[in-house]
């Protein structure tokens, strides 16, 4: 326990340092930061309000409002100690014949000197009555009289006092710097309490105190039973949730239980929604928080909102906290990143805070992650993470569960088999189940419908593989009979092989992921687990079978085969380099995973030389099953023409269809809208079955001839009548033994 301490105490040291902590020491400089940045804005608004002020009001010499003033210009003066403000007459003349008029009288030279340094000019294009003048104050005895004289009786001068010029320097500059103060504190703590920074930018405002953003559910919404097809994890969970509920039996005995549990499983899976249900089915608080909140550019940002975050935590306990995506704080720490680097002092927090809360008080830590092999591993060690909970893609019986919780609140009609949707929509996750479920829904809206029916469910699986219809694209009559002959070749291929899925639709519409065409295969039972070298054959000489088609039918090759090239050769490279398929390596293996449960990619390791090998067992393999699927293209010639004719007139087609047609029957008497290869025939039309032609009739048959007796004549036999009167004979007597009406005779001793 000592060792992993050690470098968690530097950290703290450069997290105060970088705004982590010592709040004292940093509020008087923030505090006086803020004073600063409110007075400069103050100022700048003065500037800005008195530069607007000065641009509404013209300056002019004292010579010029003389002049104005002689001639009877002026309206009104404002006698201040620092300007005189005046406007001109509303019924004054404008002022470019006033200026011309200046002009003649005087000349331009003595306009020039009337004005001063006034350029007249800009007096040009002015309203006389919306435009406000001033002019410097001058030492003038006789300034009222002589106002009176010239009709200038709107004057006034005010005489400011000492409190009120104080009073309006206050109002003017401290006010609005107190206010500033006080609204720059407020958005300041509000900023670092939503970023749960306490350094601040670079220094500067530094204030608040840094808090995780966290997101608290008192209750979840969310149990065990909107989890559907993880029983394995939910068992696994059921413990802490007992814990939860139940401690004290647990430190009775002295077992602790797991601090943290970690959630690994491809994306889609319902990682977070079962972690939800935990919190759900204990009813306790739910701290969910992302591992990319906790990355910011300052250093120290991180690691102070692991803190808080745990110490939020302990303050609600018993509760929960689940980091999603914790590979963003968790990756291996390597040569690569600094010792003052954002994301190792975050990880080196979290280390710490792992092992620092007691897990008695009821505090579990969830973490989930799709990549496992990135993170530390001390991340990992007993005491942290101890448990790893594998949710991975669901079985047959799982999907089937999530198809049953994600159709609760759908209608759905009689003809719905979710069993069949389950065995089609093999490898999905439940967000895929639930995206098919949605869709099926929309589309019986647009049909019209009020209930899903099962072709709703099948037609939404092909939305989400194949998008939907390019209902405007259009194809000449040669491409149209190539992509025919290029899917009916991957059906022909498949129903002719032992170990490839039925067919079950065939249909030469463009659609909107890139496919002209496409073949759907339905598998009978779960296959995703478990497959035999002769059904990796098979698949690949299915995907096969659409270049053979091309080039035996047509005698030309497309590139539509491309998507169907990949995939055989990447089946094929993994029976090389994974399987231990190929005669040449055995059971050596060439590559490990890389990416468990993203993409499922691996990485060679070996030598190029054995690459280069290996290159050519799998280019073996791919020839093998390409010449397979030619020799059943030139063997079903005549049978791929038929159902490519009907193809071509229908568009698309079911695999009961083409069985029909290759059996001889009319493919238009099959019922069902998905019938697959492998599925019983269902007729329909005129014929009838033979069953129809049996008749049952209700009539009394006669007995067998008596033989003659020895000791008298030969007796006639019965007619209907007399046996009918001999069967009430012997039920009379027989109640007369017995005592009870329609019982059989008991055989006595």
């Amino acid at each position: 326990m000592a060792g992993p301490m050690k470098p968690s105490d530097p950290n703290r040291r450069d997290n105060n340092q970088n705004g982590g902590g010592d709040d004292k020491k940093r509020s008087p400089w923030s505090f006086f930061s803020i004073v600063m940045w409110a007075v400069m804005l103050v100022l700048l608004l003065h500037m800005c309000s008195s530069s607007m002020e000065r641009a509404s009001v013209q300056t002019v010499p004292y010579s010029t409002f003389y002049q104005w003033v002689e001639d009877g210009y002026v309206d009104r003066v404002d006698l201040a100690s620092n300007a005189y403000t005046f406007t001109l007459k509303p019924n004054a003349p404008p002022l470019e014949e006033y200026l011309a008029k200046l002009t003649e009288s005087y000349g331009k030279g003595g306009l020039s000197q009337l004005f001063g340094p006034f350029d007249p000019n800009r007096l040009t294009g002015v309203a006389s009555e919306n435009v406000k003048f001033q002019t410097a104050p001058l030492n003038q005895p006789d300034l009222i009289s002589w106002l009176s004289e010239h009709g200038v009786e709107r004057f006034e001068a005010e005489l400011i006092t000492t409190e009120q010029y104080m009073l309006s320097a206050i109002v003017s500059y401290v006010l609005p710097v107190l206010a500033m103060v006080v609204a720059m504190i407020f958005i300041y703590r509000y900023m670092f309490k939503k970023m749960g920074s306490g350094g601040g930018f670079g220094g500067i405002g530094g204030v608040g105190k840094s808090n995780a953003k966290v997101y608290v559910e008192k209750k979840t919404g969310v149990t065990f039973k909107d989890v559907a097809g993880q029983d394995e994890a939910k068992e696994s969970l059921e413990e802490i949730i007992d814990f939860l509920h139940n401690p004290g039996k647990y430190t009775e005995i002295g077992a602790k239980l797991p601090k943290g549990a970690l959630l690994v499983g491809p994306p889609g899976t319902g990682k977070t929604l079962l972690a939800k249900a935990v919190a759900g089915e204990a009813n306790v608080p739910f701290f969910s928080i992302s591992g990319s909140d906790f990355v910011e550019m300052f250093v120290g940002v991180g690691a102070s909102r692991v803190r808080d975050l745990f110490k939020e935590a302990s303050k609600m306990a018993p509760c929960i906290i689940f980091i999603d995506e914790i590979d963003t704080i968790g990756k291996s720490r390597d040569n690569r990143m600094g010792g003052n680097d954002e994301r190792e002092q975050t990880l080196n927090q979290l280390l710490a805070e792992l092992d620092g809360f007691d897990p008695g008080k009821g505090v579990i830590v969830l973490g989930a992650t799709n990549r496992p092999e990135v993170l530390d591993k001390a991340l990992l060690r007993p005491g942290r993470f101890d448990r790893r909970i594998t949710i991975d893609r669901p079985n047959l019986a799982g999907r089937l569960a999530t198809l049953q919780v994600h159709t609760r609140k759908i209608k759905l009609a009689e003809d719905v088999n979710l069993n069949k949707i389950a065995l089609a929509t093999a490898g999905c996750v439940g967000a895929d189940l639930a995206n098919l479920v949605n869709e099926a829904a929309l589309r019986a809206v647009r049909k019209g419908r009020r209930l899903v029916t099962q072709e709703d469910l099948l037609a939404s699986f092909e939305f989400v593989i194949a998008g939907s219809e390019k209902k405007n694209s259009v194809l000449t009559e040669f491409e149209r009979k190539l992509v025919a002959y290029h899917e009916v070749g991957h059906a022909m291929v498949a129903y002719k092989q032992k170990n490839a899925e039925p067919v079950q639709k065939i249909t030469i519409v463009p659609h909107t992921e890139g496919s002209l065409g496409y073949t759907l295969l339905m598998p009978e039972e779960d296959k995703t687990n478990l497959r035999t070298k002769a059904e990796l054959m098979a698949k690949i000489t299915v995907s096969m079978g659409g270049r053979a088609a091309e080039e035996v039918v047509m005698d030309t090759m497309t590139n539509g085969a491309s998507q169907d090239i990949q995939e055989a050769t990447n089946i094929a490279r993994n029976m090389v380099a994974m399987y231990g398929m190929s005669e040449e390596f055995g059971m050596m293996a060439l590559g490990s995973v890389r990416n468990q449960y993203l993409d499922g990619g691996y990485g060679l390791d070996c030598a190029q030389d054995t690459a280069a090998v290996m290159d050519k067992a799998v280019k073996a393999v791919l020839d093998v099953c390409y010449k397979d699927a030619v020799e059943v293209i030139r063997a079903n010639r005549e049978d791929m023409d038929k159902v490519v004719a009907y193809l071509l007139e229908k568009e698309t087609i079911t695999g009961g269809e083409m069985v029909a047609i290759l059996e001889g029957r009319d493919p238009a008497l099959v019922e069902g809208a998905y019938t697959s290869t492998r599925a019983k025939p269902q007729l329909s039309g005129d014929i009838e079955p033979p069953a129809r032609h049996v008749h049952i009739v209700d009539e009394p048959i006669p007995l067998p001839p008596t033989p003659p007796d020895d000791d008298g004549p030969e007796e006639p036999p019965m007619d209907a009548e007399e046996i009918h009167e001999a069967i009430q004979d012997m039920e009379g007597t027989i109640e007369d033994m017995s005592g009870e009406p329609n019982q059989e005779p008991k055989d006595e001793p």
